[in-house]
């Protein structure tokens, strides 16, 4: 897998700014890279140790930022046309440390999990509203990739 990134994923740092009252978190704006419309923001969760299996966005565009907890997502790009077709890639986000934005083009394979001791939490700005039939699953097998460890 090496340091080498998806075609058309980017991996943007953040901002927690330090305030008296409680910090603030920087997500996404208007005129940030990735930022490609407004359709809905929603938060998810991920339990310790679990795995939300394989999800392809067909047309949306994700921009995930964890700012509770921290969270391993693992990429795979079977697009015929990339450049980075078969590869994957492994990004950890969360907060402190690893506190960035995961921009995701459609057409890459994600699943991720939960790598924190607590619930982790994280936030999807997507440039679509949600759509069942926008989407493809696959349970883990069907991708074959080695969660044992973080990488």
């Amino acid at each position: 897998m090496g340091n080498r990134m998806i075609a058309g994923v980017l991996v943007t740092p953040l901002r927690e700014i330090d305030t008296p009252g409680g910090n603030v978190f920087h997500a996404i704006k208007a005129s940030d890279a990735g930022y490609c419309g407004f359709g809905e923001a929603y938060f998810s969760t991920a339990q310790p140790g679990k795995i939300k299996p394989w999800k392809r966005h067909n047309r949306m565009t994700l921009n995930l930022v964890v700012p509770i907890g921290k969270v391993r997502f693992i990429l795979y790009d079977e697009r015929t046309d990339s450049p980075s077709k078969n590869m994957f890639a492994e990004v950890v986000l969360g907060n402190p440390g690893h506190y960035a934005r995961l921009t995701v083009p459609p057409g890459i394979w994600m699943a991720f999990q939960g790598v924190a001791e607590q619930t982790s939490w994280l936030l999807n700005v997507a440039d679509l509203p949600h759509d069942p039939a926008e989407a493809d699953r696959k349970t883990l097998n069907e991708i074959p990739y080695d969660w044992s460890e973080i990488k």
